[in-house]
C-alpha cells in the first residue's frame, strides 16, 4: 500500500530530477503526508467499527452503503463506541501528525549527475516500486491471502492492510464477467449440484386447508434464532413468537442465505443465494431477470404488496421491488413526518398497523411482505425498554421485545378481519446476527441460525405445533410455498421444497469471502482468501469434510456461474 502511495510523489520527483533544478522543495510533500493521515486514521476506526457487526474489513459494500444512503449509514452506525472511536481518531491523527514533522525533510538537493547515471537510478526506483506494489516476482501477485497467517481469523483480518484491501475491493466489485470461485471445471460443479438438487418424486406433504390463501410474509429484521426459547433458549425476548410456535409449523433447522439484509430479503422472496463478496442487489439488470414469489402469485391473480418504514431506495430494495410485480409500496416516504421517529424511518408498530389497515381494503386473495427494521442498530424503541440500556446486548434484546409485541398486536387485530381465517402468516429473519449470546464468529454456522415459522387458521390441525427438523434455508420458502399453493417453482432453480419427504436436507450460506454449508451429518466453513477451512464440525471424517467442503465450493461456483450468464 505504501508503494502504491509513493507512486505519485516518485514520479514527481522523476520529473524534477532531470531538470536543471539544484533542490526541489517537499511542502508539498507535507501536505499530501496530511491527507492522507487523516483519511487514513478515519478509515482505521470505521474499520474497527464495520468489523465489530460485519466481521468483516470496511470493502466496497461498505463505501457504496455510505455514499448511497449516509442517512441509513449513519443509523447503523448509531451503536457504534463514539467517545472511544473519537479518542482513537484524535491518537491516530496526533501521532501521525507528529511522525510527519519529525521525519519528513524540508528539501531535496540534487548533486551533479551524469544524465545516464539519472536514467539508471530512476528505473531503478520505479522498477523497485512496481515489484513493492506486485509483491516480488513470483508468479502470483500481491493478493489478501498473502496476509494471512494463523488459524485465527481476527488475526488474519488484523494483519490485512485495510486501505489495500478496500481498494482491492472496488476493483473486484466492478467485475462481473469473470467467476472469482472456479474451484472444478465447471461441469464437475454443475452435476454435484443438479445431484444435490435431484429428488426421486416430485410431491409434497400438504399443511394448509386450502390451495389460495392469502399470504402475508413477515421478515424480521436480525430475528436470529438465539432470541427465543424455542430455539435458543433464551427467556422473556420472543414469548409471544414462542407462543405461536405451538400453534404452527416451525421449522427448527434453518439457515440465513447471507448475513445482510439485501441478501436474507433476495433469499426469501426468490430463492436465490448470496455470492460471496457480491450482491445480485447491486445489479439490477441481472437481478430483474430472478423469479420471485410476488411474480408467480400476481400470476395467479393475488394483489401483492410491500411495507417497509424505512427507505426503499437502500441497497435497491425499490429496483427489486418495483421490478417483480408488487403492485403497492409503502415505505418511509408513505408515512406523516411525525412517525419518522426512528433513526432509520418508521417504527415497527406503525408499519404493521398501516398494512393491517390497508389489507382490510384489498381485494382476496393477497400477497403481502412485511420488512420489519426496528431490531437494527442503533436499536433504539418507542416505548420503555424491556431489559433496559446498560450495553448494547441489552438493547438488542429490548427492540427484539418491541418487535415481538407488536406482532402479537398485530395478530390480535388481524383475528377481528374477516380475512384472518384464510390467511397463512409466515415468520422468518432476514439474518442472524452476533446477539444475544454474543459469541459466534461470523464463520460459524451458529451465527446463520434462524426461525421459520407457517402459523394461521388455514394450516390443518393434524400440523398445528409441529417441529419439523429437517436442514434448510431461507430459499427454500419459494419452492415450498409455491408447493402448498400447486403453483409451478421449476424456475427457481436454487429453491427445494422443505415439505417434500424426498428433498436432501441442507443449506448454503456465504459471508465476505467465505462461504458455509451444513447438512444433516456435517457442517463445513471454509474462507476463500486465506483457502483454509474455518470451522468443521466434526474434523475426524476426513471423508465427510472433504465431500461437504466441495460441496459448498462447487455450490459458490455454479451460483456465480450463473449469476455470471444473466
Amino acid at each position: 500500500m505504501t508503494a502504491y502511495l509513493v507512486v505519485i510523489p516518485l514520479i514527481i520527483f522523476s520529473i524534477w530530477y532531470f531538470s536543471k533544478r539544484d533542490h526541489i522543495s517537499l511542502k508539498w510533500a507535507s501536505v499530501y503526508n496530511k491527507i492522507l493521515i487523516v483519511v487514513f486514521s478515519l478509515l482505521s476506526v470505521i474499520n474497527f467499527n464495520i468489523y465489530r457487526e460485519w466481521g468483516s474489513k470496511v470493502n466496497a459494500r461498505a463505501l457504496s452503503f455510505a455514499v448511497d444512503t449516509p442517512n441509513e449509514a449513519f443509523a447503523s452506525s448509531a451503536s457504534s463506541p463514539i467517545l472511544l472511536s473519537l479518542f482513537v481518531l484524535i491518537i491516530l491523527i496526533g501521532s501521525g501528525l507528529y511522525l510527519n514533522f519529525l521525519i519528513n525533510k524540508k528539501q531535496i538537493n540534487f548533486i551533479k549527475t551524469p544524465f545516464w547515471l539519472k536514467v539508471i537510478v530512476t528505473v531503478i526506483l520505479l522498477g523497485v516500486n512496481f515489484l513493492l506494489i506486485r509483491g516480488g516476482w513470483d508468479v502470483a501477485p500481491n493478493n489478501q491471502s498473502m496476509a494471512y497467517f494463523s488459524k485465527y481469523e481476527i488475526l488474519n483480518h488484523a494483519s490485512l492492510n485495510t486501505e489495500w484491501n478496500l481498494i482491492s475491493s472496488i476493483l473486484a466489485s466492478k467485475k462481473t464477467n469473470k467467476n472469482p470461485y472456479l474451484y472444478f471445471d465447471n461441469a464437475t460443479a454443475e452435476k454435484e449440484i443438479t445431484e444435490l438438487y435431484s429428488v426421486e418424486k416430485d410431491t409434497t406433504v400438504s399443511i394448509l386447508k386450502t390451495k389460495r390463501p392469502n399470504i402475508v410474509i413477515f421478515i424480521l429484521e436480525s430475528f436470529t434464532a438465539d432470541l427465543t426459547k424455542t430455539l435458543g433458549n433464551e427467556d422473556g425476548i420472543t414469548p409471544n413468537f414462542d407462543s405461536l410456535t405451538n400453534k404452527g409449523v416451525l421449522f427448527t433447522n434453518i439457515y440465513a442465505a447471507g448475513n445482510r439484509t439485501d441478501k436474507g430479503l433476495i433469499g426469501t422472496l426468490t430463492g436465490f443465494p448470496t455470492l460471496g463478496t457480491g450482491s445480485i442487489v447491486k445489479w439490477p439488470e441481472k437481478m430483474q431477470k430472478i423469479p420471485a414469489i410476488s411474480q408467480k402469485l400476481f400470476q395467479n391473480n393475488y394483489q401483492t404488496s410491500f411495507y417497509y418504514g424505512g427507505e426503499s431506495e437502500f441497497d435497491n430494495y425499490k429496483a427489486f421491488i418495483l421490478g417483480h410485480s408488487y403492485q403497492k409500496l409503502i415505505d418511509k416516504n408513505s408515512f406523516d413526518k411525525k412517525d419518522m421517529n426512528s433513526k432509520w424511518g418508521a417504527y415497527d408498530g406503525l408499519v404493521f398497523n398501516r398494512q393491517l389497515q390497508e389489507l382490510n381494503q384489498t381485494k382476496q386473495p393477497f400477497f403481502s411482505t412485511i420488512l420489519s427494521l426496528t431490531n437494527h442498530e442503533p436499536f433504539e424503541v418507542p416505548t420503555t425498554p424491556k431489559f433496559g440500556k446498560k450495553d448494547i446486548i441489552q438493547e438488542f434484546k429490548s427492540t427484539a421485545f418491541y418487535t415481538d409485541s407488536c406482532i402479537n398486536s398485530y395478530l390480535i387485530a388481524a383475528r377481528k378481519q374477516a380475512w384472518y381465517k384464510n390467511t397463512l402468516f409466515i415468520f422468518v429473519a432476514d439474518h442472524g446476527h452476533l446477539y444475544p449470546k454474543n459469541k459466534f464468529e461470523i464463520f460459524q454456522p451458529q451465527r446463520y441460525h434462524i426461525p421459520l415459522l407457517f402459523y394461521g387458521d388455514v394450516i390443518k390441525d393434524e400440523y398445528k405445533g409441529k417441529k419439523l427438523s429437517q436442514i434448510g434455508s431461507q430459499q427454500d420458502i419459494a419452492a415450498t410455498l409455491l408447493a402448498q399453493l400447486n403453483i409451478p417453482h421449476q424456475d427457481f432453480l436454487w429453491s427445494k421444497n422443505l415439505l417434500n419427504p424426498y428433498t436432501k436436507h441442507f443449506a448454503f450460506f456465504t459471508w465476505d469471502n467465505g462461504l458455509g454449508f451444513v447438512n444433516d451429518n456435517h457442517c463445513v466453513t471454509f474462507d476463500n482468501i486465506g483457502k483454509n477451512i474455518l470451522y468443521n464440525s466434526n474434523s475426524k471424517d476426513i471423508i465427510k469434510t472433504n465431500h461437504n467442503l466441495k460441496l459448498g465450493q462447487s455450490y459458490l461456483q455454479t451460483v456465480y456461474q450463473q449469476f455470471i450468464k444473466l
